[in-house]
């Protein structure tokens, strides 16, 4: 399964404007983020999905068991914040990046970059990097032609060369991961299939921010179905900096930093306070590495929704009856976006003459639920404040249910990587 779920183009992360803003460019006043999708496949995943269509596979097992969690020392708390941004996008939640050179004490830190928990790996801007930063090139397939690699999202996709670099995430390192490197120079002409995705976030303006860190619930970005065969969507091999598909193994594939760390490597746990309904203009938390495997990482009381073992998906019923069997939670969302016939919209968004409560059941793939509701609030208003976070946004999705940003606010969210040991089984999961 994808890293992009093709049901999620052109609904996930808008380039539509906002009501009251811009038209698709990054002056949209309230325009919503290129959030990647919300879940990738894993090693063992079949099949791919190519942004056109939507996939779907049998339940993972209902079999909840323990594992027991090495414990780790490790420095494991990542700052993250939710502010004004350089294309006045709302409700994104960004943190810096620190990569270098494998090995060695050749380092850059890049700012701005996107928290997602809807995609895998690491996927930074080349023009944010200092000029004459190298990082060596990952190779193509079982060949030694340099790496090209497409990404789609929900608003758009990604093109760039698969690059090795160490990445550093608080006190944790992911050594040589595979990243993808958006508009490196030494692939200039994107291939005609990635064209297809839609629009080209090759820069800040069409990205709204630097890159994209994905530490979503699958380790690689497209896992088996490009080691058994070539895939327009995703690799391609590139010399001379022409490229054609190409199959890739999954030790060379972009893929998510968490699960390369020695430890602290399940998950993550996003945790961010609650805010007001009128918004804030700044809000501080933490993205946390590991689940269960430190002091401050512990499940606790948190309710564990199993995710389907291809494509992450969990199910969710709101209070007027409506079953969405395709539901997710996305940090990389900057907005709850679901669909309703009776909220009054402006665009994209939903932008009801007063806030309304909605109730809600998500389930996981086991069976297990948990209850919980959402506001809605009117999209222009909230705008208007001048504030850059909030609770209350959403917007419309014909196909899918995401609980993105808003849903993060005063809880901690966790997300759990497929085979990974955690205390409440492998994942895939999603805990709050």
């Amino acid at each position: 399964m994808s890293a992009r779920l093709a049901l999620l183009a052109g609904v996930l992360a808008w380039t539509l404007s906002a009501c009251g803003g811009g038209s698709g460019g990054g002056s949209a006043s309230g325009a919503a983020t290129p959030a990647s999708t919300p879940a990738a496949s894993a090693p063992s995943a079949s099949g791919a999905s190519n942004g056109s269509g939507s996939t779907s596979s049998a339940p993972s097992s209902t079999t909840a068991t323990t594992g027991t969690v090495a414990q780790s020392t490790t420095p494991n708390v990542l700052p993250v914040t939710v502010a004004s941004t350089p294309t006045s996008t709302r409700n994104m939640l960004v943190a810096s990046v620190t990569v270098c050179v494998p090995g060695t004490s050749t380092c850059a830190t890049v700012d701005n970059v996107q928290v997602d928990t809807g995609s895998q790996g690491l996927r930074l801007l080349a023009s944010a990097l200092p000029a004459g930063f190298a990082l060596p090139a990952v190779a193509a397939g079982g060949g030694s032609d340099p790496a090209g690699s497409c990404a789609a999202f929900g608003s758009g996709y990604t093109w760039g060369a698969v690059r090795s670099a160490d990445v550093k995430l608080a006190g944790e390192v992911a050594a040589a991961l595979p990243i993808q490197l958006i508009a490196d120079p030494s692939v200039p002409t994107t291939p005609s299939a990635c064209k297809s995705f839609g629009l080209a976030m090759l820069n800040g303006t069409a990205l709204r921010s630097n890159g994209i860190l994905g530490v979503g619930p699958f380790s690689a970005d497209c896992g088996a179905a490009c080691v058994n065969g070539p895939n327009s969507s995703w690799y391609y091999a590139c010399p001379s900096g022409n490229c054609t598909p190409s199959t890739q193994p999954l030790a060379q594939q972009i893929s998510n930093p968490v699960a390369a760390f020695a430890t602290d490597n399940n998950g993550v746990v996003i945790d961010l306070p609650a805010i007001g309904s009128t918004g804030e203009s700044n809000v501080s938390g933490s993205l946390i590495f590991g689940i269960g495997s430190q002091a401050n990482n512990g499940l606790g009381s948190a309710t564990v929704l199993r995710g389907n073992s291809v494509t992450g998906f969990v199910s969710t019923t709101t209070s007027d009856g409506t079953v969405y069997s395709q539901s997710y939670i996305d940090s990389g969302s900057n907005g709850f976006f679901f669909a309703n016939s009776t909220l009054t919209r402006c665009g994209v968004w939903f932008c009801p003459g007063s806030p309304q409560s909605l109730g809600a059941t998500l389930k996981g793939v086991d069976g297990v639920s948990a209850s919980t509701s959402l506001s809605v609030a009117n999209a222009t208003s909230l705008f208007a404040t001048g504030n850059w976070a909030f609770n209350d946004l959403a917007g419309y999705n014909g196909s899918a249910f995401g609980w993105g940003l808003p849903f993060f606010f005063g809880r901690r969210v966790y997300t759990a990587i497929q085979a990974q040991t955690t205390p409440a089984g492998a994942g895939p999961y999603y805990a709050f």
